[in-house]
């Protein structure tokens, strides 16, 4: 099994596609210094064949930071994990877990929970070519494969493949009957099961994923686990990143507008670049969630930031009401 610091997992972002891309990362590192951040799911195929450059595109801000690789070839995996890891990202992490019809139908993501066999053959290959951490991320179960028995299978097999670190996502994936929309909330939640993973596998880094959206909920979940995997949460309202930052870690809350006034230089070398604010702005539209003022700024945000020409003076204009009310 790999050496792994189970604190440099005790708080993470997941990897979310159409999300989690450079631009968001950058925004998430400026609310929590310490968090674990991971791209988007970039398949095996892509990246070897594909624009490595764009692909595997970053700031040096970002870290830590993990590249999450998608596919089932181990040869192709490999290959991928190469190039990851010369591109600087501090571990490579497999998606075992993604119940979407493309990713089935390219033989990666959940479905390969019914593969544990395959996955170790992954992973191991992977883990012989690169010297960061290979980790993986799944659920607790797909479709009808539903016995905590699988899923300790699974877990057994990662680490005779070398595996220190497994993300759980605590819901099965439903990859027959259910869109990826509704697998968000059904089945229900079985965190027991993942707690249950972490007591039979000490030595195992376990990480728990799925509906956890406050500081109170991490707090009770690293009673039982190593770390905790904040998703559609860390996205919608963001200020939690910090809020875990100051009680995990002792920070001082920070000032939301001083957040985004450290994110003018960025900005503004991306627009000099080629880049469209709309790409940026996106991100921090929930930075003032349950704020005074919010709604505004969302909205001035949302309908000014893909007019030609659009620029830092938007973001000034949309926070100066907040400026004034605080």
């Amino acid at each position: 099994m790999q050496r792994i610091d189970p604190s440099a997992f005790r708080l993470t972002v997941a990897p979310m596609m159409d999300w989690t891309d450079r631009h968001c990362r950058y925004f998430h590192r400026l609310l929590s210094p310490h968090a674990r951040l991971y791209t988007e799911m970039v398949t095996s195929a892509a990246l070897v064949r594909g624009n490595q450059l764009r692909l595997l595109e970053h700031s040096h801000e970002e870290h830590p930071v993990a590249l999450q690789l998608g596919g089932s070839d181990p040869v192709e995996l490999a290959k991928a994990a190469i190039l990851g890891a010369q591109a600087g990202y501090d571990e490579i992490n497999l998606n075992v877990g993604c119940p979407s019809d493309r990713v089935q139908s390219g033989k990666f993501g959940a479905c390969l929970m019914r593969e544990p066999d395959l996955v170790g053959e992954c992973v191991r290959a992977m883990a012989e070519v690169v010297d960061v951490p290979v980790t993986v991320k799944c659920r607790i179960g797909v479709d009808d494969q539903d016995e905590y028995a699988d899923l300790q299978r699974f877990a057994t097999t990662m680490v005779e493949a070398g595996v220190g670190v497994l993300v759980v996502h605590a819901r099965k994936a439903w990859l027959e009957g259910l869109s990826p929309k509704e697998n968000r909330e059904i089945p229900p939640l079985d965190y027991e099961r993942v707690y249950r993973l972490k007591r039979e596998f000490p030595d195992l880094t376990i990480v728990i994923n799925g509906g956890i959206t406050t500081v109170e909920a991490v707090r009770e979940h690293l009673a039982h686990v190593d770390g905790v995997m904040l998703g559609r949460a860390a996205y919608h309202d963001p200020f939690v990143l910090a809020r875990l930052e100051s009680d995990l870690y002792g920070a001082a809350l920070p000032d939301r507008a001083d957040v985004l006034d450290r994110m003018r230089i960025y900005i503004e070398a991306e627009l000099a670049r080629g880049t469209q604010l709309k790409h940026i702005t996106r991100h921090i539209l929930g930075l003032f969630q349950g704020e005074p003022g919010a709604r505004g700024f969302r909205r001035q945000l949302s309908e000014g930031s893909h007019l030609p020409g659009a620029d830092w003076g938007l973001i000034e204009s949309a926070m100066a009401p907040l400026r004034q009310a605080a």
